[in-house]
């Protein structure tokens, strides 16, 4: 089950399907998590975490390619990515543990990134799968990581541990297991007084490039 639970002013969207991928069920969990928050009066922010091993392992590829229409399908999961930036609060990943391709991706989306210390990859392992990244999943990746950092996700594949990822930048802090779901409902909770229809638009004015390439029709 994946589940949207408030505490205090924090929405936490609690995944809890198995490696968490990004199947149907899943993009309309996190679609309806999105409407629920985008409609929340402030004070409110939005927190995201996995279960087990995994925050998510990414595209259900099986489900994309035996659906007829791949294109469509990562289009409607990069979709959650241009919510998830722009949303018009603060909002949190707590990395709980792999966070590959897709996975990885809504996690950069977020305001903020915590990461499990001792356990879990973040990833982008296309360059070993032989396939291309949307034009927006690269966009993502150069708005939100330095320049060096970018290069070395995507022309290595480089699995970053936890404090790997926060010295390379792409998480804020790496912290303890026990830690890292209180601190990301408490960084999250203190910024929940942000919570404004201007920051939608402020987000987006920030990231207009990202906007218009997660928006480019996926080539074929």
């Amino acid at each position: 089950m994946t589940a949207l639970r408030r505490e205090g002013p924090v929405f936490v969207l609690q995944m809890d399907a198995g490696e968490n991928r990004f199947d149907p069920a899943m993009i309309e969990a996190w679609s309806q998590a999105l409407d629920e928050v985008e409609k929340a009066p402030a004070p409110a922010a939005f927190v995201s975490v996995g279960s087990g091993k995994f925050y998510s392992n990414g595209l259900d590829l099986d489900h994309g390619m035996g659906s007829g229409d791949m294109g469509g399908y990562v289009q409607a999961v990069i979709a959650l990515y241009a919510r998830v930036l722009t949303l018009p609060c603060i909002t949190v990943a707590a990395m709980n543990g792999h966070a590959f391709g897709a996975g990885g991706q809504i996690a950069l989306a977020h305001d903020f990134r915590l990461m499990r210390e001792d356990r879990g990859y973040f990833c982008m392992p296309e360059v070993d799968m032989g396939m291309p990244l949307h034009p927006g999943m690269t966009a993502i990746l150069k708005a939100r990581l330095p320049k060096r950092t970018v290069h070395e996700v995507i022309a290595t594949g480089r699995r970053y541990g936890g404090a790997d990822a926060a010295s390379a930048g792409i998480v804020d802090q790496a912290l303890p297991e026990d830690a890292l779901l209180p601190a990301a409902i408490e960084r999250a909770s203190a910024l929940a007084d942000k919570a404004k229809p201007v920051l939608a638009r402020l987000k987006a004015e920030l990231y207009p490039e990202v906007l218009a390439a997660l928006a480019v029709p996926m080539a074929g």
